[in-house]
């Protein structure tokens, strides 16, 4: 899977100039958490509704509205917006991207083309769109959770002594003491029996649901 697959497109910027009032006006009004800031078509920053909140007067100051309005008036989005940006590219793999976000604790990632031109951004929503179609969440079935050998075959085992069921998604939860857990969505005919002929086989079911 790619990011270009799974990324918003086109997404909505502000201009590094722009009062931090708009910027927080343009978050609200379209219901988003981040904007890639620009300097006219080139990426210059990534601004949060964080970043903007935490640019407004405590309600424990002293200063008149009238006094708060001039000098929100005068903040611009370069003042609050985080730079460098973390970024990543429309061809990178969404594995690549997903470790990014969590190795630098980011929410979201502004997405480049080859020419470095902004083309979309990449939020945590989107990442989890994307587990909920790899573990097949929204297919039904028979969620299942077996422990495995981590050897050669032992996978053609699982998939053999499951049948008539189909597999229509799988995934590995990590390798511990020479084994691992295999999360998979038996589905189709017999999908509610798959448990008890993994069992028959010899293999240790840990949990169906």
């Amino acid at each position: 899977m790619l990011v270009k697959d799974w990324m918003t497109p086109a997404p909505l910027t502000v201009a590094q100039d722009k009062p931090v009032l708009e910027a927080l006006r343009l978050l609200r009004e379209h219901k988003f958490r981040r904007l890639p800031v620009v300097d006219g078509a080139k990426l210059v920053g990534i601004v949060t509704d964080k970043d903007l909140k935490d640019a407004m007067p405590s309600k424990a100051t002293t200063l008149s509205v009238w006094e708060m309005n001039y000098l929100l008036s005068k903040l611009t989005v370069k003042e609050v917006m985080a730079h460098p940006v973390r970024t990543t590219t429309s061809d990178d793999t969404l594995e690549n991207a997903a470790l990014e976000m969590q190795a630098h604790k980011v929410a979201g990632l502004p997405v480049l083309d080859g020419a470095g031109a902004l083309v979309g951004i990449l939020t945590i929503t989107d990442v989890l769109g994307a587990l909920i179609q790899v573990l097949g969440l929204k297919e039904g079935g028979v969620r299942l959770t077996i422990d495995l050998p981590d050897v050669p075959g032992a996978l053609e085992k699982t998939t053999e002594a499951i049948k008539p069921s189909n597999i229509a998604s799988l995934a590995t939860a990590g390798l511990e003491g020479g084994r691992r857990q295999v999360v998979l969505r038996a589905t189709g005919e017999g999908a509610d029996t798959a448990a008890e002929r993994l069992r028959s086989s010899g293999i240790n079911v840990l949990d169906a649901q």
